[in-house]
């Protein structure tokens, strides 16, 4: 493993010595639990600004640690640049030619250049192309274009969901919700609204808060239709009419209504929806970098995206349990407008959230600006770390100046002076990280990245990187990925529905769309209990299993049925006007059959159904019923980094006191040496401290900062020559200095053992049901909606995508 591979540590660069301004050999490393406390970027164009965030987000990905990043400028796409194996024909996509034709070479020529600078600028940093390989089998990258089709869509204006239990829960959260969505929304149409004075605000706000109250949805249509007749007759103590006139109402209806027509508008109601769990990790579990790029917005899209998706962030976020590991990271590039001293932009309030709440479930927020004139410093004061580089003006410096001092409370004194000139002597790529958890400010250089930095990725260039990225193919029910009840034939319909002979019960899956064709199928609703002592698992549900029926004396074979994600309980009578029908084969005719096919159906689920569940043999966490793989996965991996985390913290505790103990031995036998030898002195005291550092540094502890054993060791030999008569000295340093070295190779044997805690197999438990545990509440002829789409059939009941 290389020297920076250490747990839980950042490889972010290397320090810098602040008198010389020369790179050292000592490691920047920074711990990533400290990441909880948030972090901010400032540097202007040119300073390595860029890099470091980049490198910052590949650590993360490395640690598997899921990243949330929002890209105005097009850079962040860079991640995806990654070239395991170095060959100039990767590069070549992505060089720019006109630099090419400036330089009198052909792209080509260019292409080579660039392999060989990143081979050589990785190999100078200890890195290589198969750390970029490992670095993409860790997570997933995905660009997101909210508003284009260039990378993923995202579906927001389809509707504003109702917020989680843990939100409605909660009246502050709750209104913060209504507020930033409303905002938001308003923004887009050009109203700038103040909440507690804007008509405009306050109905939409109440709409909002009407619909989730009931648990209802509100797409744009029924806001509009709320709008025109509200649900209800006042507003606080006023009439809506009294409040908001008919004839006013109707104004703010038409400017929704006339975006909801614009040509542009379809866009924003296709693709992902807004589900931050799914930007966060794969359906199987896998982290996942999600770039939310929208340099191709106006201000106003910025700020309704921006908001909308810093609150549903904030929803995420109040689902997750406590923790004080590092879960996932939102990183937001070029914060200008978003976040500003002075006034409330739809943004800012979920954002001053994020900075005071997140820390305590483990979400590490990161800002970065070009200017500190852009940042509300008093909304930064739960920022633990500043990383600041090249400054543009006098008055950015002393803007900056002025938060540090005020952030270095429990720190070592810096003076304002000492300050001032490390920032003046600043040069590219060069920045002073003001750490809360470091004794003192940390003077480094941003290492080599492992990602291509081609410049700001354009809207065609990402259609290219999405090229194989999007998830297609599957069913999507309730936002969950489902295989289709079965395969669909297609038959012959007819606009008149079949009639069915007493005795056969029929229901329809309810659907939204019009011009739908309904297929019969045969549907069991089973009743199941699960219940298992070892497991602690007890637990009951329904089980809606669905199948098409064939005309041979086998008519139904329940082993083709599959799971219909549907709530039976908003199973419907009729059918949607217009719909066609699908002929139904004659075994569904027959309503002496469905006696029989109920048996079958729950001997089928107790011998073939069982609650399947995962558990992580490292850990010992077992998943939940009705928790998918991929949730669980992700559950898992932050559980293993909590035991990691907590396992590191419990040896930096063991081996602090011995690390002292040996450290005052040193010092009570350099004290022989004799006061005379004041310079030998001095070298053997920084030897001591050398030595200290290399042994917590497998640890990760400390300043952050990882210097060698061998070195220390090899510096006790130099300071020991430069004494005179130091024979007994000699001896005891010597013996010291082994007993440092084997505690070295404790830790380090310890450290590796802690590497095991997390990212096993996991093993499958199933748990089967007793006979007597199911039962079939209904069985019954089931229309499924389906629409005819390029000679293919799409599943067309609510909640279905596809």
């Amino acid at each position: 493993m290389s020297d920076y591979e250490k747990l839980g540590a950042f490889y972010l660069g290397k320090a810098v010595d602040g008198g010389t301004a020369a790179v050292t050999d000592e490691l920047l490393l920074y711990d990533s639990a400290d990441l909880t406390t948030h972090a901010v970027i400032i540097g202007m164009t040119g300073s390595g600004k860029t890099g470091l965030g980049l490198g910052l987000i590949e650590e993360a990905a490395m640690d598997g640690i899921p990243v949330l990043a929002v890209d105005p400028k097009g850079d962040l796409a860079n991640l995806l640049l990654t070239f395991p194996d170095l060959a100039p024909a990767d590069f070549r996509p992505w060089v720019d030619e006109s630099e090419a034709t400036r330089g009198g070479i052909t792209p080509d020529e260019l292409a080579a250049q660039k392999a060989a600078m990143w081979q050589k600028g990785l190999a100078d940093w200890g890195q290589s192309g198969e750390r970029i390989r490992t670095l993409k089998e860790k997570v997933d990258f995905a660009v997101y274009t909210p508003g284009s089709s260039a990378g993923r869509p995202i579906s927001v204006l389809k509707g504003f969901d109702a917020p989680p239990p843990e939100i409605m829960d909660d009246a502050d959260a709750l209104r913060e919700r209504i507020g930033g969505t409303v905002s938001g929304l308003l923004g887009l149409l050009g109203i700038d609204a103040d909440p507690l004075r804007s008509r405009e605000h306050v109905l939409l706000s109440t709409l909002l808060s009407h619909a989730w109250g009931e648990g209802r949805t509100m797409d744009m249509a029924g806001m509009i239709a709320g709008i025109q007749t509200p649900p209800f007759t006042q507003i606080g103590v006023m009439g809506v009419d009294a409040f908001y006139p008919p004839k006013d109402r109707f104004d703010l209806a038409m400017s929704l209504n006339n975006l909801l027509a614009s040509p542009g508008f379809a866009v924003w109601t296709q693709g992902e929806p807004l589900d931050v769990g799914r930007f966060l990790f794969t359906p199987e579990g896998k982290p996942r970098v999600s770039i939310m790029n929208i340099a191709h917005l106006n201000d106003s899209e910025r700020m309704f995206f921006v908001s909308m998706l810093l609150n549903a962030v904030l929803g995420w976020m109040r689902t997750q349990s406590g923790t004080s590991s590092l879960r996932a990271l939102l990183y937001m590039d070029e914060i200008a407008g978003f976040f500003p001293p002075n006034g409330n932009p739809p943004s800012k309030p979920p954002m001053l959230t994020l900075l005071k709440q997140a820390r305590a479930f483990g979400l590490g927020v990161t800002l970065a600006t070009q200017n500190p004139v852009d940042l509300d410093y008093k909304g930064l004061s739960n920022t633990g770390t500043w990383m600041i580089g090249r400054l543009q003006t006098d008055n950015d410096k002393a803007r900056v100046l002025e938060a540090l001092q005020g952030a270095s409370a429990g720190q070592e004194a810096m003076s304002k002076a000492e300050l001032d000139k490390l920032l003046s002597g600043l040069g590219k790529r060069v920045f002073l990280m003001h750490n809360v958890h470091d004794a003192r400010p940390t003077l480094f250089t941003t290492r080599w990245t492992m990602s291509y930095l081609a410049g700001p990725i354009t809207g065609s260039q990402i259609r290219k990187l999405a090229q194989g990225k999007v998830d297609g193919g599957q069913l999507m029910v309730d936002g969950k990925t489902a295989p289709p009840p079965s395969t669909i034939n297609l038959q012959p319909s007819t606009a008149a529905k079949p009639l069915l002979p007493p005795g056969v019960t029929e229901v329809y899956i309810p659907t939204t769309e019009t011009g739908v064709t309904y297929h019969p199928h045969l549907l069991a609703v089973a009743n199941v209990r699960y219940s298992n002592l070892k497991a602690r698992v007890d637990v009951s549900g329904t089980l809606p299993l669905a199948l098409e029926a064939g005309d041979g004396p086998i008519a139904v074979n329940w082993a083709d049925a599959a799971e219909l994600p549907v709530n039976p309980a908003t199973l419907e009578k009729s059918a949607n006007d217009g719909a066609s029908f699908a002929e139904v084969p004659a075994p569904l005719l027959d309503a002496k059959n469905y006696p029989k096919w109920s048996k079958e159906a729950a001997k089928y689920v107790a011998a073939s159904k069982p609650l399947t569940l995962w558990q992580d043999p490292s850990s010992g966490v077992m998943s939940s019923p009705g928790e998918s793989e991929g949730d669980f996965r992700a559950r898992a991996s932050h559980a293993g980094r909590e035991a990691r985390d907590a396992a590191v913290q419990k040896l930096r505790a063991k081996y602090a006191s011995k690390v002292a103990t040996l450290q005052t031995r040193l010092e009570r036998a350099q004290m022989k040496v004799g006061q005379q030898q004041a310079q030998a002195q001095q070298a053997q005291l920084q030897t001591a401290m050398n030595v200290g550092v290399g042994v917590l540094g497998a640890l990760f502890g400390g300043g952050r900062r990882t210097t060698a054993l061998r070195s220390g060791v090899s510096g006790v030999g130099r300071s020991m020559r430069e004494g005179q008569d130091v024979q007994a000295a000699q001896a005891e340093w010597a013996q010291v200095s082994q007993q440092m070295q084997d505690l070295q190779n404790q830790v380090q044997a310890e450290v590796d053992a802690l590497s095991g805690i997390s990212g096993g197999e996991l093993e499958r438990v199933e748990i089967r049901a007793k006979a007597a545990d199911v039962s079939i509440l209904l069985i019954a002829l089931a229309w499924l909606p389906f629409v005819s789409e390029n000679g293919a059939l799409r599943a067309a009941w609510a909640g279905a995508e596809g």
